[in-house]
């Protein structure tokens, strides 16, 4: 059993998620819901809660405030509101849960699964990171949290050459030579990487399109990585590929 604390301005959005979460999580059991971030300061340090529904945008306050004046993030946070495009794009980057308004059960249960799974002591640098990737002005500046059985690596977009797929790990060939593999699907980094100049060549190949040394033609042709990596593409993406490629 793990226990939750709700923090949302509107007493509403605070019942209706309990209720979702009385419900549908039987594992979690929610403490308290408070609606001013005076109230969740006091009551994380009195419950200690393993997770935390946190609004970002209420009245007159901002959901990171709390964050900042905790004593020790010991807690994960599954953040609950109505985010622009670009703010998601910068949550998904930092390995960092959301939940969109109104709230969808399967996207709750999975990230509470999500959030059981996780390392706690990881918590404080993910948070740090996706307080940097909000200020950026764009995304190609964004860093990725990597997960990998040896922890939580975050690394520069530029700094990836390509990504390999191999069932559900999906492998990263950076720069400096590194490899990192996490236990994720190449497609969902796809969703995350392709409107920053990454294109999936190949079912197994995710290419940064600005580390690509040569294209030798062919019936769908291979490409030559900056790293001397020889990337099959598939036929049926070629053309798509050689657009992409050319802007």
């Amino acid at each position: 059993m793990i226990t939750a604390l709700i923090v949302d301005d509107e007493k509403n959005s605070c019942e209706t998620l309990q209720s979702l979460l009385t419900d549908c999580c039987l594992d979690v059991s929610v403490v308290k819901y408070c609606q001013t971030i005076d109230e969740a300061v006091k009551a994380v340090e009195l419950h200690h809660p393993d997770v935390v529904f946190l609004d970002i945008n209420m009245k007159g306050e901002n959901g990171f405030d709390l964050l900042e004046r905790v004593k020790t993030i010991d807690f994960e946070i599954i953040f609950t509101t109505a985010f622009s495009e670009y703010a998601i794009k910068a949550f998904k980057f930092s390995a960092i849960d959301y939940l969109l308004k109104p709230i969808d059960v399967d996207e709750l249960r999975a990230a509470v699964e999500r959030v059981i799974k996780r390392k706690k002591a990881e918590a404080p640098t993910r948070y740090e990171y996706l307080r940097q990737n909000l200020k950026m002005s764009d995304g190609q500046h964004f860093k990725l949290a990597l997960p990998s059985s040896e922890g939580l690596t975050f690394i520069k977009i530029s700094d990836i050459i390509y990504c390999e797929a191999d069932s559900n790990y999906t492998t990263f060939f950076l720069t400096d030579g590194k490899k990192i593999i996490v236990s994720h699907t190449l497609k969902e980094y796809e969703e995350i990487l392709s409107d920053y100049r990454f294109f999936r060549i190949h079912h197994s190949y995710l290419v940064n399109l600005d580390a690509i040394k040569q294209y030798v033609r062919g019936d769908g042709g291979h490409v030559v990585m900056i790293n001397g990596a020889a990337l099959d593409v598939a036929k049926r993406r070629k053309e798509q590929f050689l657009k992409a490629s050319s802007k």
